[in-house]
């Protein structure tokens, strides 16, 4: 039941809503409390069936995407017009004024999310078909900002930083697995595969497939070159049939 995955989801909320993080990093964005009610409408709407066959894992949220919608890799337009999602966001605590939320009334596009629920719609159709198969999930829910607004990643906190923000992290991940018994779980891009990799390592029940997509950020000059067959071409080798 879909009610497992908000508890799953409350639970790692919870456990990193108090953390606290270094400078370069000035503001920390909790896209689980400030836009639950359209996180939860994702969890409810899309991730009720079990078993699930792919579990596509990302790294955090994106300031245009996941941080406005609270869905993973969450462009507004995919989200509200190919999911038909909708449900109020608020405001994250401390909002920085060059990385605005606003919801569904975000007038940015991800391109990350753009590509990949783009592929989604154009291999599987309705949204209803793709999620059939897949689930997508953020690895981490916060989204880190510098004092220019840049985003700052995962990877690149302090080390004692991220040991204390990935024990959560792994744990509601391992969770996942238990709830959905995928037969793959994809990391999208290297952080997101490495995390999965180390996060399943202790993973007591039986384990599933790992493999590695490439990741859709435009930063990419590989996924800038046409991501969505390569992506394809990175699930087959893995042994997803599409």
């Amino acid at each position: 039941m879909s009610s497992r995955l908000i508890e799953i989801s409350e639970a790692l909320q919870e456990a990193v809503a108090s953390m606290e993080f270094a400078e370069p990093v000035t503001d920390v964005y909790h896209p689980l409390e400030y836009a639950k009610p359209l996180h939860d409408a994702y969890l409810e709407t899309y991730g009720a069936k079990t078993p699930r066959e792919v579990l596509l894992v990302g790294m955090n949220p994106g300031p245009w995407g996941m941080a406005q919608t609270g869905v993973p890799f969450g462009d507004v337009d995919f989200v509200g017009e190919w999911m038909g999602l909708e449900a109020p966001v608020g405001k994250p605590e401390n909002e920085h004024p060059k990385r605005p939320i606003d919801g569904l009334d975000c007038p940015r596009n991800e391109v990350s999310g753009s590509r990949l629920w783009g592929w989604a719609r154009e291999r599987y159709g309705e949204a209803s078909n793709f999620f059939e198969r897949y689930f997508v999930h953020n690895y981490c829910p916060l989204l880190f900002l510098e004092e220019s607004g840049r985003n700052r990643t995962p990877n690149k906190l302090k080390a004692d930083e991220r040991r204390e923000l990935f024990e959560p992290c792994d744990e509601a991940l391992r969770q996942l697995v238990d709830y959905f018994e995928p037969d793959y779980v994809i990391g999208v891009g290297a952080f997101a595969t490495k995390r999965v990799k180390k996060a399943l390592k202790s993973y007591e029940g039986e384990k599933p497939v790992i493999g590695r997509i490439l990741h859709p950020s435009p930063a990419s000059p590989k996924a800038n070159r046409g991501w969505a067959e390569q992506a394809e071409n990175e699930l087959r080798e893995v042994g997803v049939e599409l």
